[in-house]
């Protein structure tokens, strides 16, 4: 992480995707300039009784007009002010935070799960090569076709609305998808399996753990999760997610 802010940033667009999602376009040029896949904002509200921000993670990254692209669900207060904010409506915003994905490979698995897509999709912009993009949903469909631009797409639905019924994993099995490196965000269920898969196949991967938080900067040690080595700062088996991570090596944490 080289750099983190606390700034002003000002509201240039917003939109609903789907039931609860939305997506949000904010300017904020150190911010944008320092940023990269895998990290996340923290998101303050503007009424006193939420003193707590809100980790965002960043979907798109738009270095030329200085700008970030946040898709985040509603799933509380603070994030139901969040979208009712419109254009020229500002918020105060600090990052970048934690650490992103490292890019490596030459045939790449991105697999995103719920809320855990959307910070897929600049991995899969900034990745040079063609990606096999796995996107796990509950039933209703987003940002899939963005995601079409930067590689082949495959959607697991539970319900079976869209592409095979079932996980992300019944997913890949379908499909027959091979890789030498998966990277993966979405729940720990689902980040669980990924893990069980990579090591039967051999497979090195990157996983990006979702977790509640509350300084975001690794003060607290409110978002720690079971690693398998000691961790320097606590001398027990333990990981900030929000400091150390959010991204890992598969192999680095316990699920």
């Amino acid at each position: 992480m080289v750099g983190t802010f606390k700034k002003t940033a000002e509201i240039t667009f917003q939109v609903q995707l789907a039931e609860d999602i939305y997506s949000m376009w904010i300017r904020e040029s150190q911010i944008a300039a320092e940023a990269r896949p895998g990290q996340f904002l923290s998101l303050y509200c503007k009424g006193g009784n939420r003193l707590l921000p809100r980790p965002i993670s960043i979907c798109e990254i738009d270095r030329e007009r200085k700008s970030l692209r946040l898709v985040y669900r509603v799933v509380g207060g603070g994030t139901e002010e969040f979208s009712h904010y419109t254009t020229s409506d500002t918020i105060e915003v600090m990052g970048p935070l934690g650490n992103g994905f490292y890019m490596e490979g030459k045939r790449p698995i991105l697999i995103g799960g719920g809320i855990g897509i959307p910070p897929m999709l600049e991995l899969a912009k900034q990745l040079n090569c063609v990606n096999q993009i796995v996107l796990g949903y509950r039933d209703s469909t987003f940002l899939d076709k963005e995601f079409e631009k930067y590689g082949h797409v495959y959607i697991s639905t539970e319900d079976g609305s869209s592409g095979t019924r079932g996980n992300v994993i019944d997913a890949i099995k379908a499909n027959h998808l091979e890789g030498d490196i998966i990277y993966a965000c979405g729940p720990a269920p689902m980040l669980r399996g990924v893990k069980a898969f990579a090591e039967e196949h051999g497979i090195k991967a990157q996983l990006s753990l979702e977790e509640r938080m509350a300084c975001g900067i690794g003060a607290c040690l409110a978002c720690v999760c079971t690693s398998s080595s000691k961790d320097s700062h606590t001398n027990v088996k333990n990981k900030r997610i929000c400091k150390d991570g959010p991204v890992f090596y598969a192999e680095e944490i316990e699920i």
